[in-house]
């Protein structure tokens, strides 16, 4: 029987079986993707209609067999909102929220752990764990609790308290570690040799790229199979980023939408850069960040496993990196909160102030359809 899709490794010529729970490609330790048989045609877009909201209403286009069922909270399906008032502050003729706080688990994080979950407990897993900043150890702990499998999960100990709450009371197993999210990938790497529990840290498996990808199948859908113009989009590990490349080279090759692909900016903070510094410098890799510090914990990566692709991504579709100061994010951050009630996140505020850089610096038409992302509910990081 032909497999729905394969695993093809994002740096090698390496191929790989979906059966049981892929981790890298094991030739050269990069990132599998996963690669479709078949893509739905144009016609199957009425099916969309007759299904209820949430991101697996897609499912023709994740990983997912005809007889299996999701780990599911009704993730995805989340709005795309006009902010008329802070657009006219920027002098944009139309600038669009898409509003991923008011996932299940407060965070965009909710569609790749959804998928991730999914996966590995269809393949047999009964353990999983995570490095987080936050919101990824929010979300994992959900949806193992969901699953009915137990979740290890390793945080800094500077991640913000509402967080951390949130994962304990999820039920998972929570471990603080003095340093940043590097160090704790160290510790669940770690863990996942000594117990046989699947590492679903991003990259390290290929499922939360699938979910992630929904978010670049939403916007298709809500532009009515057209595409912005532009994408800004805060980046810490990148999932979100490199998800809707593949969503939208896909959709082009089903037939799905014609024209142009949006060009993709990556917005980071001042204090951890990785991915701005070597897009400036124009290098193929990220090098690693000394000492990340940024109130923004989703931004705290600092040596993202996805950098290469992630640069793939920015450099392919006429994009571009830019870095902003934590004092320009949170101050963003509060204009969405006061202006247009988007509870926005400091990743949410970094989105909007790197938007405004952009257009600062002619790299951004103020004429543009433009799509900034709130990746999380701003609440989570009251202290």
């Amino acid at each position: 029987m032909t497999e729905p899709w394969t695993l093809e490794c994002s740096a090698c010529d390496a191929t790989g079986a979906v059966h049981g729970l892929p981790g890298v490609c094991p030739a050269c330790g990069a990132p599998w993707l996963v690669r479709y048989a078949f893509l739905p045609r144009p016609e199957a877009r009425t099916r969309l209609r007759e299904r209820r909201g949430g991101m697996w209403r897609w499912r023709e286009w994740l990983p997912l067999r005809d007889d299996e069922e999701p780990v599911s909270l009704r993730e995805g399906s989340t709005p795309l909102l006009a902010v008329p008032r802070v657009a006219r502050r920027y002098g944009l003729r139309r600038l669009l929220v898409k509003e991923e706080g008011v996932n299940p688990t407060g965070s965009f994080k909710a569609r790749g752990l959804s998928a991730a979950v999914t996966r590995a407990v269809l393949g047999g897993a009964r353990r999983l764990v995570v490095p987080t900043a936050g919101n990824a150890g929010v979300a994992l702990a959900a949806y193992a609790a969901r699953a009915g499998v137990t979740a290890r999960v390793y945080a800094p100990r500077t991640t913000p308290p509402v967080l951390l709450e949130q994962i304990r009371l999820f039920g998972a197993e929570l471990e603080l570690v003095d340093g940043h999210i590097g160090d704790c990938g160290t510790r669940s790497r770690a863990y996942a040799a000594e117990t046989g529990a699947v590492d679903v840290s991003t990259l390290r498996e290929p499922y939360r790229i699938e979910g992630k990808k929904t978010l670049g199948l939403e916007l298709a859908e809500q532009f009515g199979w057209s595409l912005p113009d532009a994408i800004v989009y805060p980046t810490g590990g990148g999932t979100g980023l490199i998800g809707m490349w593949k969503a939208f080279a896909e959709l082009r090759e089903a037939g799905w939408v014609t024209g142009h692909t949006p060009r993709l900016f990556s917005v980071q903070s001042s204090g951890c850069a990785p991915v701005v510094r070597a897009f400036e410098r124009g290098a193929d890799a990220c090098e690693p960040w000394p000492d990340p510090r940024t109130v923004a914990s989703g931004l705290r990566v600092p040596s993202p496993l996805g950098g290469r692709l992630m640069l793939r991504a920015l450099r392919e579709t006429g994009g571009g990196a830019v870095a902003v100061s934590d004092a320009e994010l949170e101050a963003a951050a509060r204009e969405l909160q006061v202006l247009e009630g988007v509870d926005a996140s400091p990743e949410g505020g970094a989105a909007l102030a790197g938007l405004a850089a952009l257009v600062r610096g002619g790299l951004v038409d103020p004429s543009e359809r433009i799509v900034v992302f709130n990746t999380g509910a701003g609440w989570l990081y009251r202290t």
